[in-house]
């Protein structure tokens, strides 16, 4: 199964150090959890489980991870990075107090990562998830020290794709159609979502994904008008549309492959918008090159939708960018100020919403020179069952 050699994080630690002194900060603190991990996986293989996790990176020095006081055999086993402290501040949110178990400080971590160097300047990566008790924990230890927000230190490094990394993400995609296919043999009326969710988990775990690319989505009927949505115990019914999206993980990089399916057949209005939506989903594809400034394809698709008549349908889209989480930055929107580059990748989210049904075609795509690559297009047409 693919996955990152760790030469590739020490080169990850590298750049960011790097980017970290071009900011003026002395260090840099990185938070994740359970559910939005990427940037402590991107920089130490761990994973928190339950608890949070954090990395500090001095800009000159080697980084060290804070785990809560639960884990650290399970990071010792699993974390690129050698130096690991426990914290109170990082355990799960039930806060149980860990009487006996020796935890660490701010003021130890900045020590053992800085020695005798002066934090003066500390900046906040992953600002969007840090907890108040991270924060408050920061401000008693550290009093004096600017704290400042940092994501830009680190967020760029994962925009563009190693070969490491789109060999995870291909094989996720792989993975993937395979669960849809089970789903799509399988799939019959009287199922409940909850069942058709349940396929694809067998199949993804069956094939070597090591869990979900994220909240897997099966929901029917007037349901699928909601753009965020989970499964529930709504039994399946013939002639009514049903929204899947089904992403496996690889080695810490996501994937997704969503669709629209019917038992029966489309009419109406619900079949010229599902053809449409298909249309317009290679439309964005056919618009994406390197080189190509973000906002040009968002504005050429909107007007480009309009134009057919299908405007008053459209939610929002056409894009945002995935990797180790199914949706992070650059979301790709009218108001960007960045190009794309060769091998930054995106998800085509192409989403419609009727009077009381919706629909969703989203494929991930490796932006290259003079157009983009499709990560899975094996379900990118009209389908009744």
């Amino acid at each position: 199964m693919p996955s990152i050699p760790k030469k590739e994080y020490f080169e990850r630690i590298e750049k960011f150090q790097a980017n970290i002194k071009a900011k003026g900060l002395d260090a840099c603190l990185v938070h994740g959890n359970e559910a939005d991990f990427a940037n402590v996986r991107y920089l130490t293989e761990y994973w928190p489980t339950f608890e949070a996790g954090g990395v500090f990176v001095p800009a000159v020095g080697k980084p060290v991870l804070i785990i809560g006081p639960e884990s650290e055999k399970y990071a010792l086993g699993r974390s690129v990075i050698p130096d690991i402290r426990k914290m109170i501040a990082y355990r799960e949110s039930a806060e149980p107090q860990y009487p006996g178990i020796p935890v660490a400080t701010y003021k130890d971590v900045v020590k053992a990562a800085m020695g005798s160097r002066k934090l003066k300047k500390l900046g906040l990566v992953g600002y969007s998830v840090m907890t108040l008790p991270v924060l408050d924990a920061l401000k008693a230890d550290l009093p004096g020290v600017e704290l400042v927000k940092a994501d830009e230190t680190l967020l760029p490094l994962r925009y563009i794709k190693s070969k490491n990394e789109l060999a995870c993400m291909r094989k996720a995609f792989e993975i993937s159609e395979i669960a849809v296919e089970a789903i799509l043999n399988e799939l019959k009326v009287g199922m409940t979502e909850f069942q058709v969710i349940g396929i694809a988990q067998r199949e993804i775990y069956k094939n070597g994904g090591e869990y979900e690319g994220h909240a897997l989505y099966c929901f029917s009927g007037p349901r699928t008008n909601n753009a965020i949505c989970r499964p529930i115990d709504k039994v399946i019914k013939a002639n009514e549309i049903i929204q899947l999206n089904i992403g496996a993980r690889v080695g810490g990089y996501s994937s997704s492959v969503g669709l629209p399916v019917i038992l029966g057949k489309f009419k109406g209005l619900q079949k010229k918008l599902v053809e449409f939506g298909l249309k317009a989903h290679f439309k964005t594809v056919e618009l994406i090159a390197a080189d190509k400034p973000a906002k040009d394809v968002v504005i050429e698709w909107e007007n480009w939708v309009r134009k057919e008549g299908y405007g008053d349908y459209m939610l929002y889209g056409p894009c945002h960018a995935i990797g180790m989480m199914e949706v992070e930055q650059p979301w790709m929107e009218s108001v960007s100020k960045y190009d794309l580059k060769e091998n930054m990748t995106f998800q085509v989210d192409t989403f419609f919403s009727g009077p009381d049904f919706g629909l969703r075609w989203e494929n991930g795509v490796r932006v290259k020179k003079g157009g983009a690559e499709m990560l899975s297009k094996k379900f990118a047409k009209v389908i009744e069952l």
